[in-house]
């Protein structure tokens, strides 16, 4: 199984798509990644999806990734004694840490750390945004705040505090338990939710120990404000829309994307962009014309992967979703206009051996016509080198390592193959490679190809070696 494109899609699972026939339906319809959302769902039901996919896995003979996806520090009010209030702008309203259910006049904010945040003038947004408030006064117990815009708001929901970074850690007790149980269930990418600083993800890394890609979800201002230490640690970044719209102004959300694509593609890290592109999808078989748009613009930008939630996980047309999808991606690509884009936004080769080796694979592949480029890599960084520079033809990701070919899942352009067993000459490299590229459908015979490899062999880092070599 080859996909034409180049652009890869996650898509998340759920109870619409929690199925073994389902997920064969949207892993043949163009899914190359499944989320887990760990925000939903319990540790049995995520282990037999897991084990669901690898099934799939194992009957395909393709790898696939799992990204799992835990639910980070998500701030929430308290209950309220009928389960609900209209608040109405302009009104005094207290958020305070007392357990008693609230009323029109007050409601619990269990997070002490918000009291000790927060200054006056501090904006807090309630319900995804949809209400407003300032705070007038503070104490070491309480906010008063103001109304700015009113609305109803009932029990548990969230806040957000776009004014200031929280003294918070990224990952609650609720996420190292998650994410031990993931680790230990052989995921591919850890989905770390509300990053604020680079520290977060360091502490993610260290707990991961290379066991996952850690996938930094940028969703927060604060990330923003630290966005070169945090990709700086990331080992791929999500632009979190959902989250990173209800904080930042709706003018400021496209402007942020196009800025973090761009960062991750100079530093060659894979990037996803997430959240609300087919969401008409969850009750339509057809998308809106602008969210047909919105995909397409991600693919324009040089997203590696784009991302359906709801609309796999819940939605009533999830297989239609990931079709849509992929049909969007390929269109999108078969225009000279992408191509072009490609070339214009390539960044330029860092003072590196693998970054002058990429650069010579793309542009000898391309002299030349070559068929794919074949790449050796044991931790896929050679394959990533050579994905950042968008070449015209495939990359084979050829690794004995089945972890590295499953995180490649993720990678723009890159088609992964396990190989049994190491290479040992640079003859039975090429060798292998003209076989494998082949085998695979990219080539035929008396087609070229290029192929990237280090020599001593089978010591990560060493891609130092190129060949043209003809399939035979």
């Amino acid at each position: 199984m080859r996909r034409r494109r180049r652009t890869k899609i996650v898509a998340t699972l759920g109870p619409s798509s929690s199925s073994a026939e389902m997920l064969g339906r949207l892993f043949r319809g163009g899914a190359d990644v499944f989320r887990l959302n760990f925000s939903h769902g319990t540790h049995e039901g995520h282990a037999a999806n897991i084990a669901l996919i690898r099934a799939l896995e194992e009957e395909t003979g393709r790898p696939i990734g799992i990204l799992a996806d835990v639910q980070g520090p998500k701030l929430r009010v308290g209950k309220f004694q009928a389960g609900r209030v209209s608040l109405q702008t302009g009104q005094a309203f207290r958020l305070d840490l007392s357990p008693v259910p609230g009323d029109a006049r007050r409601v619990q904010l269990p997070h002490p750390e918000i009291m000790v945040a927060a200054g006056i003038g501090t904006t807090l947004l309630l319900d995804d945004g949809k209400l407003r408030l300032r705070v007038s006064h503070k104490r070491d117990d309480h906010l008063e705040c103001e109304i700015v815009t009113g609305g109803t708001l009932s029990d548990r929901k969230g806040v957000n505090v776009p004014d200031v970074v929280l003294p918070i850690p990224a990952l609650t007790k609720k996420d190292h338990e998650d994410l031990r149980f993931a680790l230990d269930h052989g995921v591919d990418y850890i989905g770390l939710s509300f990053v604020q600083r680079p520290e977060d993800v360091a502490e993610a890394r260290s707990i991961a120990d290379g066991r996952a890609w850690i996938m930094t979800k940028l969703e927060k201002p604060q990330a923003l404000d630290n966005l070169d230490g945090i990709l700086a640690l990331s080992d791929a970044v999500m632009v979190a829309r959902g989250d990173l719209g209800v904080e930042l102004p709706p003018e400021e959300v496209p402007l942020a994307q196009k800025r973090i694509v761009r960062a991750a593609r100079q530093l060659g890290i894979p990037v996803v962009v997430a959240t609300q592109m087919l969401e008409s999808m969850i009750s339509a078989p057809a998308p809106t014309r602008a969210e047909a748009s919105d995909v397409a613009t991600a693919v324009f930008d040089g997203a590696d992967a784009v991302m359906l939630s709801a609309e796999t996980a819940a939605g009533q047309f999830p297989y239609e979703a990931v079709n849509m999808m992929d049909r969007i991606i390929d269109r999108v690509e078969r225009d000279p206009g992408w191509r072009e884009l490609c070339e214009s936004s390539r960044p330029p080769p860092e003072r590196t051996i693998s970054d002058a080796i990429a650069a010579a694979a793309r542009q000898i592949a391309k002299t030349i016509d070559a068929k794919a480029i074949a790449a050796y890599t044991m931790s896929g960084s050679t394959a990533l080198r050579i994905a950042r520079t968008r070449p015209d033809c495939p990359v084979l990701g050829m690794t004995t390592e089945q972890k590295t070919a499953r995180r490649m899942a993720v990678v723009w352009g890159v088609h992964a193959v396990v190989t049994p067993t190491e290479t040992h000459t640079m003859t039975e490299t090429v060798s292998r490679a003209t076989r494998t590229a082949r085998s695979e459908g990219f080539a035929a015979h008396g087609d070229t190809i290029v192929v990237a490899a280090g020599v001593p062999f089978g010591q990560a880092g060493t891609t130092n070696a190129l060949r043209v070599a003809s399939v035979k």
